[in-house]
């Protein structure tokens, strides 16, 4: 997945937060050494100031470097430094535009998509990538678009309605989202078959959910928008994706990871 991701996105994405562009090892490096370096020598001179026994110096300055560098110094300097690190944010590469990820309810019948891609032609959008999530009463399409820069989520929500769409949801998004569902689903399967406690997050991840830990967060969701999947541990895991609601193919997504995570626990037994 690693791989994919950077092939996907250039080698720009961070690993750590996401954003783009990926920080530069000589720019991690330097960060590192104005957060580490006065710290460490500060330390080496109170302690040979000091004059303590040889293994109360040792003790003294592993101990103190460890907790002052790690849990304090460096998050801090990381935090300041963010900016820097990761440089000026990347214009999208010619002829990509910017990338668009929708979800549209339609009616299921012939013609209702068509009307839609005419009018997002109409604006010059292109689609990439396309999901179809049937519901009771329709379909939920989920598309990825590229569009001219200049374009707004509000123009593609006009042409969609236009287009006989209903309860549309635009966001901007990046390159990742064009990995397929099935290439995904597969990478997340083989992520709790090695590790059956990562189920929570691989179904957050694969139906862009939260995981709720606060049952009390789940007063006023509509029912639609809550998913409880069995867990293997503790009962349930319940998820939200508040005004999306999970659709029947989704919910029997999350279903199969769980059964795939208590088998995966079992067999390790």
């Amino acid at each position: 997945m690693d791989s994919l991701r950077t092939t996907l996105t250039g080698g720009t994405a961070c690993d750590v937060c996401g954003r783009l562009p990926h920080p530069r090892r000589l720019r991690l490096t330097l960060a590192k050494l104005v957060a580490i370096a006065p710290v460490e020598l500060a330390l080496h001179a109170v302690v040979l100031a000091a004059h303590p026994p040889y293994l109360v110096s040792v003790a003294l300055l592993a101990s103190a470097a460890t907790i002052l560098v790690i849990w304090i110094v460096e998050p801090s300097t990381m935090r300041l430094l963010t900016t820097w690190l990761h440089a000026p944010k990347v214009r999208p590469r010619q002829g990509i535009g910017t990338l668009w990820r929708i979800r549209v309810t339609l009616d299921d019948r012939a013609g209702a998509l068509e009307n839609v891609t005419r009018r997002l032609a109409g604006l010059d959008a292109n689609i990439l990538g396309l999901h179809v999530h049937p519901i009771d009463d329709g379909v939920r399409d989920e598309l990825v678009v590229s569009t001219p820069d200049d374009l707004t989520a509000a123009d593609l929500e006009d042409a969609l309605e236009a287009g006989g769409g209903r309860d549309a949801h635009v966001w901007p998004t990046t390159a990742l989202a064009l990995v397929d569902g099935q290439t995904k689903a597969l990478s997340l399967s083989a992520r709790v078959v090695a590790d059956p406690a990562e189920l929570p997050h691989a179904v957050a991840e694969l139906l862009g959910a939260q995981l709720v830990t606060d049952r009390a967060a789940l007063a006023g969701q509509l029912p639609g928008d809550v998913l409880k999947v069995p867990s293997p541990w503790t009962g349930l895991f319940v998820f939200t994706r508040p005004g999306e609601p999970f659709t029947p193919a989704e919910s029997a997504r999350a279903h199969r990871l769980a059964e795939l995570a208590e088998a995966a626990q079992t067999l390790s037994r």
